[in-house]
């Protein structure tokens, strides 16, 4: 591990932006709902990147949404946030959002276009040290592709706007922990080897190396949530572990080599594990993270732990970004059912790692290579 030069002391409280991913869908309002609700107005200050107009109509057009004031912000305004009123930046140049603001529950360009010139925006906004870290409402990938964006989500999005391939950055889900569970200052962390792709592509594309690189992200991101070092494990991918080579023999050439690369550098690691016993084990607190080799395999365990406290962080970023773990849910906007529970813990979250000085702590891994990689 390494450690980045301490930055210079902060002018101002850390700013934390917040997107409201494709207005068609639940994202504003849940975004509306959190700001009423998180207490990180104490610890960070901060703005929605948003039309103020589209913002607006979310406010007054749908049931359970807080009925806050908005007031528009330019980027160097230092006033403190609160829950009384939302402080909002509106994304550089015509609005998408204004002029064609998509109908609820819709996928379309628009819809795509607004969420992107949001995220862009904020990015921006970090690349020239005027915010900390960016929190993201979701996005749908039907409505980027309507809009001319050839990306899968807001992974690789942020990746290429950093400057970064793909490979580079990794998908984590957070989840924190509760008073009843077996650590209550702890969590889960789950990161995956693989990204937005078919089953077929993630397990080529996998290599030791680039399980390893996976790990090696989500131990220092875990270190600033915990305050600790943590233990973690890396899953196997066929059923029973591969049972010594009867169902698959990935194990023991690509996870266990990976494992193997993890000990070297210093980490407390086990694996391969069944995926089937390893989620049950982490639930109870015996590993703080898990390697998934694909999406799936992290996604649905974490889900089913807590779909609502769950939280997306990007890893290898040299930024903080974190976001709720759901969809645009079309099929309940406006119905007064979204619930704002994981983009409170989105917003917790990238407040705990702007304070722990997080992404400064980083893995020596870079870019995980090609599947053809040894």
């Amino acid at each position: 591990m390494t450690r980045a030069a301490d930055p210079p002391p902060r002018s101002r409280p850390p700013r934390i932006l917040i997107s409201c991913g494709d207005p068609a869908g639940i994202g504003p309002e849940v975004v509306c709902a959190a700001w009423a609700a998180t207490s990180v107005h104490g610890r960070a200050s901060l703005r929605v990147v948003a039309d103020a107009a589209m913002l607006a109509g979310v406010l007054a057009g749908r049931p359970g949404v807080p009925r806050l004031p908005l007031v528009t912000v330019t980027a160097g305004d230092d006033r403190p946030s609160h829950a009384a009123e939302i402080l909002v930046i509106e994304p550089d140049g015509p609005s998408p959002a204004a002029t064609a603001l998509p109908p609820v529950g819709t996928v379309s360009a628009a819809g795509g276009r607004a969420a992107v010139a949001a995220v862009e925006a904020a990015h921006r906004l970090i690349t020239r040290g005027l915010a900390d870290a960016l929190v993201t409402g979701p996005l749908h990938k039907e409505a980027l592709r309507a809009a001319g964006h050839d990306v899968p989500g807001h992974t690789e999005l942020l990746a290429r706007a950093c400057g970064l391939p793909d490979e580079a950055v990794s998908m984590m889900l957070w989840l924190p922990g509760t008073a009843t569970g077996a650590d209550p200052a702890g969590g889960l962390g789950v990161v995956h080897a693989t990204l937005h792709e078919s089953l077929r592509s993630a397990v080529a594309r996998l290599s030791p190396a680039g399980i390893a690189a996976a790990g090696l992200r989500l131990v220092p991101l875990l270190t600033a949530l915990l305050g600790r070092s943590p233990r973690i494990a890396v899953a196997a991918l066929n059923p029973h572990g591969g049972e010594g080579g009867l169902f698959g023999t990935e194990e023991r050439g690509l996870v266990a080599p990976a494992v193997d690369r993890l000990r070297a550098a210093g980490i407390d690691v086990a694996g391969p594990i069944p995926a089937d016993t390893l989620f049950l084990r982490a639930s109870r607190g015996e590993y703080d993270g898990v390697v998934a080799l694909y999406h799936d395999q992290g996604h649905i365990p974490v889900k089913l732990l807590g779909m609502h406290r769950a939280v997306n962080i990007t890893l290898g970023l040299p930024m903080v970004r974190t976001s709720v773990a759901h969809g645009t849910a079309f099929d309940i906007v406006a119905t007064g059912r979204a619930d704002a529970t994981s983009m409170l813990a989105a917003i917790d979250a990238a407040a705990r790692l702007v304070a722990a000085g997080w992404p400064g702590v980083t893995a020596a891994a870079g870019p995980a290579p090609s599947p053809a990689a040894p």
